[in-house]
């Protein structure tokens, strides 16, 4: 990332990796339940619920919050945080954490970078993450969606049962179910996020406007956070729809979004759109600010190291 001040060592890419998955853990474990209540809105609508469950009508972020704290009890809000903490120490170490070294590939080592090559770095690093990560999202998301019903019958006892479940009645492609479009939104997702994050706090620095610090890094995160929502949503809500669906409901993601179109229209792309941006934003809030005080601090630990007197 841009901003490291003359004082600072510069982060290296094993400081960037750990750190980044930290941060993302972080970002999950305050930013969760919203999370939670983007995958409820994003299923409802579907016309198959499954295991004799009753259809129940969230409205908004936070009445579903409140009809699954009054229904499920609050800690339905939570569930899937052991797979989406897998998720995320996997996942973003690989997006974010070689994001600057991608871009040092594609241009040769030059710490000049243009959008282009923002780009590129960001889809590669995008899709190499769902490659490594894809089963802990399929999880996460199957736990986010189901409901738990009054005679305690769930869809899978544990975050090992879900893998073993989904391995054994799916087969071992079942974990990676939605792989692909999980790729194109998770591609859009961080040249969004990351590139805009880059963009904004670099024109911040550029014009002394703030200096490499909290409120910056808060500024570009909260923007990146809400273009990337604006992008994203569309393949984040066929990629939750897919990922949720049983065996045999929906023939590819394609026919996930046709079926979609056809049956709720086209706004049904944007359903769970303000739960997204509360997560997505605050996600970037927390991540971003917790990433780049991780970096520094690690590496002023790696210097006193080095250097104790």
């Amino acid at each position: 990332m841009v901003g490291i001040k003359p004082t600072d060592l510069a982060p290296t890419t094993a400081v960037k990796f750990v750190g980044a998955g930290t941060a993302a853990c972080i970002a999950d474990l305050v930013t969760f339940p919203l999370d939670t209540a983007k995958v409820r809105l994003q299923i409802q609508g579907e016309a198959q619920l499954g295991h004799g469950a009753q259809a129940v009508r969230y409205r908004g972020v936070f009445g579903t919050i409140t009809t699954m704290v009054r229904t499920e009890g609050a800690r339905s809000l939570y569930s899937g945080l052991v797979a989406g903490l897998q998720r995320q120490m996997s996942f973003a170490s690989v997006r974010i954490g070689l994001y600057d070294s991608m871009k040092q590939f594609y241009t040769h080592g030059s710490d000049s970078a243009s959008i282009v090559t923002r780009l590129m770095a960001g889809c590669t690093t995008g899709a190499m993450a769902v490659m490594f990560a894809q089963p802990t999202d399929v999880v996460k998301v199957r736990f986010q969606a189901q409901v738990r019903l009054a005679d305690g019958v769930k869809r899978y006892n544990g975050t090992m049962d879900a893998y073993r479940s989904i391995a054994r009645d799916e087969g071992v492609r079942g974990l990676w179910k939605g792989c692909m479009p999980n790729i194109t939104r998770n591609a859009i997702v961080n040249c969004c996020e990351l590139v805009t994050y880059d963009i904004i706090k670099e024109l911040i620095l550029k014009y002394d406007l703030m200096t490499d610090n909290l409120p910056c890094h808060f500024t570009a995160a909260l923007g990146a956070g809400f273009c990337t929502t604006i992008v994203a949503s569309p393949v984040d809500v066929v990629k939750t729809r897919f990922m949720n669906s049983t065996s045999g409901q929906y023939s590819s993601a394609m026919n996930c979004a046709y079926t979609m179109v056809t049956k709720e229209g086209p706004t049904a792309f944007y359903k769970g759109f303000v739960p997204s941006f509360l997560r997505l934003g605050s996600w970037n809030i927390v991540m971003f600010v917790s990433y780049e005080q991780i970096k520094r601090a690690m590496m002023r630990t790696k210097a006193s190291w080095e250097s104790p007197f």
